[in-house]
């Protein structure tokens, strides 16, 4: 099965509270099927099977749009056994 990294960061940035649309980020990809999940202020990665990260991807651009998201900036790799 091929795994897969996603690393996202969502904007506007507000360093004072955590945005609405980060929040839903945050909501998205720990309560999916991923693993190796790393959420933080500046940037956020997480791992797992192909199917799990692309679904996750789906649900986290449709989702953090809609709570008010005004960019998304994603990259997909795909990682080998072994690799972190």
């Amino acid at each position: 099965m091929q795994r897969l990294r996603v690393e996202f960061t969502t904007e506007p940035f507000d360093l004072d509270e955590a945005p609405a649309h980060a929040l839903v980020a945050r909501q998205v990809i720990e309560g999916a099927s991923l693993d190796a999940v790393d959420v933080g202020p500046f940037g956020n990665t997480a791992e797992g099977g192909a199917d799990a990260v692309l679904t996750a991807v789906d649900a986290l651009l449709r989702r953090t749009l809609d709570a008010g998201a005004t960019r998304v900036s994603l990259q997909v790799n795909v990682i080998g056994e072994g690799e972190k």
